[in-house]
C-alpha cells in the first residue's frame, strides 16, 4: 500500500462553496491535488480511473465557477465524477467506491444533491439538462443546466435528438462537449472524424470561438485572437457548423486542462450567455498518470492497482472469463464459415469482439455507442444473406429494443445476439443490471432465447447459434470466470428447445436456466444429507420451452421450482403459462419460481448480490423444504 498524497488544500474543501474563496493559482493547484487524490482512492477500490482524470481541471473549474447544486451539472454516463463527488462532500467515502453500502460508481440522485441526474448509460445528459432548463423557465427550479458529454456518447443518435430539440427551444443551456479522442474503445464514424477536424493542427495557440456572436461572450483579452480564428475558419467545411445550424453558440476547441483558458471563458460564459452554448474542451483521457495514459484504453476501468507501478492487482482463476469463451467460440465458428461476422456497440474489448476484429478484421464492424443502429444494422446483414453475430451487453440491448422487435423479429431475421453481463453485475449496480432480457425477448413470436449453465455450455449455443438460419436467436452468459468444467474441442448444434437431464430423483424438481445450475447442485448436495434428493434438469431454451421435458418433471413430481437470474416475466413465468394451459396446476402440483427480486439490487460484490436476491445455494435449499413443507431450521447458515 502506498501513503496517501499530502492535500493541504483539499483538506480546506467540503463543498465546492468552499472553492469561491480560492484564487485561480490555488484553484490550479487544487487541481493537482485532486487529481493525486483520485489516483489514490481507485488504486484502493478499483474503478474508472481516466475518464476522471481527463476531467479533473473542467470539474473545478465548473464547481468554482457555476453554483451547484443550485446550478445542475450533469456527468453523461457518470465516468469521470469521481472527482466531481470528491468536491461535494463525499471525499471521506471515497474509498467505498463501487463497494456494498458505499459510494455508487456513477451519478445517483439518491446519494447527494450534487447528482441532479443519474447515469450509468451513455448519451442522456443533454436532454436531462434540457428539462432542467425548460422546467425553470415554466416556474421549476432555478439555476443554470450543465451537460458535460464525452465524444464518445456524440456517436449516439439521441444526443443530437436533444440538440435539435435545445436548439429550437433557444433557450439558455450549456453542453460541455468532452473530447478526449476515445471513449471506451478508439471512436468511430463520421462525427469523430468531424471533430478530429476541428483542433487539426497541434497544441492550441489561442482560443477559438467560431459561432456566430460567440466571440462577444468572449472575455477581453481574448476576443482578437478568437477573431483571427474565425477568420482563419471562413469557407472551410468544418468549424462549429454542424451546432451553429443546430442552434447553438459553438465555442472551442478548448484546452480541458488550462485553467487559465477555463476559468475566465466558464464566467464570462455565464455571465453573459441567453440561449444554447456548446463549449468544445479537449481533454487527454488518464491524464496526470502515466500508466493510464499509457493503457490501450486509457485506463478506462481497472481494479484495484499499485499507485507507484500502475500494475493491478488481480485475482487468479481456474476457469476463463464467459465473454474469452464467446469470442474463442466465435472466431472458431467464423473460420468454417465466412459469413458470420461480429458487431459491436462501441465495447470490443467488452464483448470480446477485439479479438474476433484481430484475426478477421473486414468481418467486424465497430458502430459506436449506436445500439439502435447496431441491431438494424444487423438485420440488414442479415437480409443480405449473412451472419451476423450482434454482441452486446444485456443492459445496452434495451437501448435498441424498438429495433430487435419491428426489424428483426418481425421480419424474422436470423441476427445472432450474444447478450453479455446478464444478470447481476456487481459493482457497475442497477445501471449495468442485465435483469430484463429474457422477460422482454421470449415473449417475441419466432424468437429463440437461450441461457449457457457453463462455459462449455456457451460453447455449443455459439456453435446452435451460427447453425440457425430460420430466424433471430439470442444467447446470454454473465460476467466473470466460469465453473472450470471441461471443455470442448467444438461446439456441437444443440437440438432447439430441448433441455436435458442432469440428475434424477424423487418428489421436487428444479428447473434451471442458466448458471445458477452450480448453485442448484450445491443445493442439492445440502439436500441429500437430509435426506431429499431432487431431481435437477437445464433448460438451456426458454423459447421455445422444452414442453416433454417440463410435463415429464411436473407429471412425476409432487413440486416443481425454476431458477433464473432474471426479473419476473421471464423463464418461470413462460413455464407457468405452459403448466397452466396443460391443466397440471388442476391435479395439485406445487409450483415456486425463483427470479431476481422485484427491485433495482444496489452495487456489491456478486456474491452478496446473489444473498441479497435470494439466489444462492442456500436460499435454493430453504424454497425446496419450504415447498415441501419441512422446517428449514439451520438454512440461515452463511
Amino acid at each position: 500500500m502506498t501513503d496517501r498524497p499530502k492535500t493541504p488544500l483539499l483538506d480546506r474543501v467540503s463543498l465546492p462553496s468552499d472553492l469561491k474563496s480560492l484564487s485561480d493559482v490555488d484553484l490550479r493547484h487544487l487541481a493537482d491535488e485532486l487529481r493525486s487524490e483520485t489516483i489514490s482512492a481507485v488504486s484502493a477500490t478499483g474503478g474508472h480511473l481516466g475518464a476522471g482524470l481527463g476531467v479533473v481541471e473542467l470539474t473545478v473549474a465548473l464547481h468554482a465557477v457555476f453554483d451547484t447544486p443550485r446550478d445542475k451539472l450533469i456527468w453523461d454516463v457518470g465516468h469521470q465524477c469521481y472527482p466531481h463527488k470528491i468536491l461535494t462532500g463525499r471525499r471521506d467515502r471515497i474509498r467505498t467506491l463501487r463497494m456494498g453500502g458505499g459510494l455508487a460508481g456513477f451519478t445517483k440522485r439518491a446519494e447527494s444533491p450534487y447528482d441532479p441526474f443519474g447515469a450509468g448509460h451513455s448519451s442522456t445528459s443533454i436532454s436531462a439538462a434540457l428539462g432542467f432548463a425548460m422546467a425553470r423557465e415554466l416556474g421549476g427550479d432555478p439555476g443554470d443546466a450543465i451537460a458535460v458529454i464525452g465524444d464518445g456518447a456524440m456517436s449516439a443518435g439521441m444526443a443530437y435528438e436533444a440538440l435539435n430539440n435545445a436548439g429550437h427551444e433557444g433557450k439558455r443551456l450549456f453542453v460541455i462537449l468532452n473530447d478526449n479522442e476515445m471513449s471506451i474503445a478508439p471512436p468511430v464514424g463520421a462525427m469523430s472524424s468531424y471533430l478530429t477536424r476541428l483542433y487539426a493542427g497541434g497544441p492550441f495557440q489561442e482560443l477559438k470561438a467560431v459561432a456566430k456572436g460567440a466571440v462577444g461572450m468572449l472575455p477581453d483579452a481574448l476576443q482578437e485572437g478568437a477573431r483571427r480564428a474565425k477568420e482563419m475558419l471562413k469557407g472551410m467545411t468544418v468549424g462549429g457548423t454542424l451546432f451553429e445550424e443546430l442552434g447553438f453558440s459553438y465555442i472551442g476547441p478548448v484546452d480541458g486542462h488550462d485553467m487559465e483558458q477555463l476559468l475566465p471563458l466558464l464566467r464570462t460564459l455565464r455571465a453573459r450567455a441567453d440561449g444554447p452554448v456548446l463549449i468544445h474542451v479537449v481533454t487527454k483521457k488518464g491524464k496526470g498518470y502515466a500508466p493510464a495514459e499509457a493503457a490501450a484504453d486509457r485506463g478506462h476501468a481497472t481494479g484495484k492497482f499499485d499507485v507507484i507501478t500502475g500494475v493491478q492487482a488481480k485475482a487468479k482463476s481456474n476457469a476463463p472469463s464467459y465473454t474469452a469463451v464467446f469470442a474463442q467460440a466465435l472466431i472458431d465458428e467464423a473460420a468454417r464459415d465466412d459469413r458470420i461476422l461480429g458487431v459491436t456497440a462501441a465495447m470490443p474489448d467488452g464483448t470480446g469482439l477485439k479479438q474476433f476484429a484481430q484475426r478477421f478484421p473486414r468481418r467486424c464492424f465497430d458502430v459506436g455507442i449506436a445500439e439502435q443502429h447496431a441491431v438494424t444494422f444487423s438485420a440488414g446483414l442479415a437480409a443480405g444473406g449473412m451472419k451476423p453475430f450482434c454482441a452486446i451487453y444485456s443492459t445496452f440491448l434495451q437501448r435498441g429494443y424498438d429495433q430487435v422487435v419491428h426489424d428483426v423479429a418481425v421480419q424474422n431475421l436470423p441476427v445472432r445476439f450474444a447478450i453479455d453481463r446478464a444478470g447481476l453485475v456487481g459493482q457497475d449496480g442497477p445501471t449495468h443490471s442485465g435483469a430484463y432480457d429474457i422477460a422482454f425477448l421470449a415473449n417475441l413470436p419466432g424468437f429463440v432465447v437461450m441461457a449457457a449453465a457453463d462455459e462449455a455450455e456457451l460453447v455449443h449455443m455459439v456453435a446452435t447459434a451460427a447453425a440457425h438460419d430460420s430466424g433471430p436467436i439470442a444467447f446470454r452468459f454473465p460476467r466473470g470466470e466460469g465453473t472450470g468444467v471441461e471443455m470442448p474441442e467444438r461446439g456441437k448444434v444443440l437440438p432447439i428447445g430441448k433441455g436435458r437431464m442432469i440428475a434424477e430423483g424423487k418428489t421436487v424438481a428444479i428447473l434451471s436456466f442458466g448458471t445458477r445450475l452450480s448453485e442448484v447442485m450445491a443445493a442439492r448436495e445440502a439436500l441429500m444429507a437430509r435426506g431429499i434428493t431432487p431431481t435437477v434438469a437445464d433448460a438451456r431454451f426458454a423459447k421455445p420451452l422444452d414442453h416433454d421435458l417440463i410435463l415429464r418433471l411436473a407429471r412425476d413430481h409432487e413440486a416443481l421450482i425454476t431458477i433464473e437470474e432474471g426479473a419476473i416475466g421471464g423463464f418461470g413465468s413462460h413455464v407457468a403459462q405452459l403448466l397452466a394451459e396443460e391443466g397440471v396446476f388442476d391435479s395439485g402440483l406445487r409450483f415456486r419460481s425463483m427470479v431476481l427480486p422485484d427491485a433495482f439490487v444496489d452495487h456489491d460484490a456478486p456474491q452478496a448480490m446473489y444473498d441479497t436476491s435470494a439466489l444462492n445455494a442456500r436460499h435454493i435449499e430453504a424454497k425446496v423444504l419450504s415447498v415441501m413443507g419441512v422446517e428449514a431450521l439451520d438454512t440461515r447458515r452463511a
